[in-house]
């Protein structure tokens, strides 16, 4: 532990990007408040009691985004937070309506506290993308967002729960005058990610089709979008949104790859072979990243 490195808070960092975050900080020295839900993933949680015994810069708080006091316990002396929201299980209704709440509670918190400087909050690719038409944008880019009725009316709960918890978390954030970045990241693919993130995987995938069609299908390696988030937070210039992954799934080549890293969650005939060469166009757009990469390289 670097003691000149301010304190950050994770939450929920039994989430899967939240653990490999609290991972990605302490590595760089950062001292971590580690927030965990007792809703979150209990093998993740259970590692991160484990770290907690020889990690000197690790300190585990169990909260409850519904309760408001718990939340300001794990925030205590802490500079920034990276809230992670997520849930173990596939996104419906109902999760949507929690994940709001919860994240109104999380920045209403950072904003009582007199330590929070910034917020990251990871947001999802899904939260710009989702329309009648995706065609009838040349560019997605960091000024889109998914449209909440056609979410609803299409049953598409996780880009509606991303959708309005990001809207609900900037709200606040520039009521409250709260320095807030999110990074909106594609498709989670890392280490034992159909194991340990599998709800919202399947969550993220539900439509894949038709993003795949649209040329909105995009995937992140987990290590990148860590990087991405430290590098936002240690940024002081960053602000707004940031798109954030490495590749644009529009090939059928690149969904095979796709299928066969996400085994089990999605399967193919054993003897499955590439058709086509065809590739759909792009359109995703991450002109900012490229900007924050190159200037803090």
């Amino acid at each position: 532990m670097d003691p000149s490195k301010p304190i950050l808070c994770v939450l929920d960092a039994s989430s899967y990007v939240g653990f490999w975050v609290t991972k990605g900080l302490l590595s760089k020295g950062y001292p971590v408040h580690a927030a965990v839900q007792n809703t979150g993933k209990p093998e993740i949680e259970k590692t991160i009691r484990e770290m907690c015994k020889v990690e000197n810069g690790l300190m585990v708080f169990s909260v409850d985004i519904m309760d408001y006091q718990s939340i300001l316990v794990a925030l205590k002396g802490c500079s920034g937070l990276f809230c992670c929201m997520d849930t173990h299980h596939v996104y419906d209704e109902k999760m949507v309506d929690l994940e709001v709440r919860g994240t109104i509670n999380v920045v209403e918190a950072c904003a009582q506290t007199d330590s929070v400087e910034k917020i990251v909050f990871t947001s999802s690719l899904t939260a710009a993308v989702w329309r009648e038409n995706i065609l009838s944008e040349k560019d997605v880019d960091e000024r889109c967002w998914s449209d909440k009725e056609f979410c609803r009316k299409m049953k598409l709960w996780y880009p509606l729960a991303k959708t309005l918890s990001e809207q609900a978390a900037w709200a606040l954030a520039m009521d409250r005058r709260l320095k807030m970045v999110s990074i909106n990241a594609g498709l989670v693919l890392g280490p034992a990610v159909a194991e340990e993130n599998s709800g919202s995987t399947i969550s993220y995938l539900k439509g894949a089709a038709q993003m795949y069609e649209n040329g909105v299908l995009a995937v992140v390696d987990v290590k990148f979008l860590v990087d991405v988030h430290i590098r936002a937070m240690e940024d002081s210039s960053t602000g707004g949104r940031y798109f954030c992954f490495d590749q644009i799934v529009n090939s059928e080549e690149e969904t095979v790859k796709l299928a066969n890293i996400l085994r089990p969650l999605i399967s193919l005939p054993q003897r499955y072979e590439v058709q086509g060469k065809e590739a759909f166009a792009e359109r995703l757009r991450t002109r900012k990243l490229h900007k924050l990469i190159e200037g803090t390289a």
